[in-house]
């Protein structure tokens, strides 16, 4: 089997042209296989005689050795590769590794601000300036409607509808919804359009009006939202982690725990699918453990 697998890497290296850290990766992979089958059977069955069987007790001693999932999930898929190249190349009749699935992923909780966090995060842009005007503006229209970055940078002037407070968004795919804004919002969105200067260049070529625009009266980068969200945490001292996504996040569980359906909420973020959403619920349930364990006089 040692054989077949430097074959396999030789073709890696000359026909697939792969990098020396992707090599190095599938020989780690492969040969961790070769010393468990030596370590378990005292030797190693030829390439086609290795059964799905063998393999399955190769990922469950993995996850016996507390291997993270992502890792086990790699392994497996070099072995994949590895077989179809043997298969190609008539050293196996079948791929031993096809039926073995993933281990599920851990789904990472999402980081959400607290309530009192988000509102000192609002509160610090200064509302003296031209600039604070729209740090503000945009902070609060980001946490009222639930927004991804891009969907943010993206809003024209025609996506605000003042009368009714809602905005239209562009989600993934140029997919369109409806999402309403808070009072806040659109006070913090009149006072920035009182004081906004455009390019002139842009309205002379009859662009779409940007409503966040940097000092140079263009569109402002996502980048951009990212910097200056890094600037206001320092300012007010909170977590670093915090990122543009964090506020979509926050928006989601501060709805949550305050009694919204799961169904709203998912359509308020424009996901597509429910299981998406349903993270948010984890968060929540997490938020309301921590009450319960701080309050309750028989928790502990």
């Amino acid at each position: 089997m040692r054989r077949e697998i430097a074959q396999f890497l030789r073709y890696l290296a000359t026909e697939r042209n792969a990098s020396d850290l992707t090599i190095k990766a599938y020989r780690e992979d492969l040969m961790g296989l070769v010393e468990w089958l030596e370590h378990e059977h005292g030797q190693v069955p030829a390439v086609d005689r290795l059964s799905p069987q063998d393999l399955r007790a190769f990922q469950a001693a993995l996850q016996q050795a507390e291997y993270a999932r992502s890792t086990i999930s790699r392994k497996l898929a070099s072995m994949r590769s590895f077989y179809r190249f043997a298969q190609r190349q008539g050293l196996a009749d079948t791929n031993p590794a096809k039926p073995l699935r993933n281990p599920r992923r851990q789904r990472k909780l999402p980081h959400v601000l607290s309530n009192e966090e988000m509102g000192r995060l609002l509160g610090t842009p200064p509302g003296t300036d031209p600039a604070g005007l729209r740090d503000r503006a945009l902070l609060e229209v980001m946490y009222s409607a639930g927004l991804r970055v891009s969907e943010l940078v993206g809003l024209c002037d025609g996506d605000l509808d003042y009368e009714q407070q809602i905005v239209t968004v562009r989600g993934k795919g140029r997919k369109e919804r409806i999402s309403p804004l808070g009072s806040y919002a659109i006070e913090a969105l009149e006072r920035y359009e009182a004081v906004r200067e455009r390019d002139a260049k842009e309205n002379d070529l009859g662009l779409e009006a940007a409503v966040f625009v940097n000092r140079f009266g263009r569109r402002l980068s996502t980048r951009s939202v990212g910097r200056m969200l890094e600037k206001y945490l320092a300012i007010a001292g909170l977590d670093t982690r915090t990122s543009p996504h964090t506020l979509r996040h926050s928006f989601a569980t501060h709805l949550l725990d305050r009694g919204a359906d799961i169904r709203s909420v998912q359509e308020l973020l424009g996901h597509k699918s429910l299981v998406t959403t349903q993270i948010y619920t984890h968060v929540s349930t997490a938020n309301l453990r921590e009450v319960y364990e701080q309050a309750h006089p028989r928790a502990n």
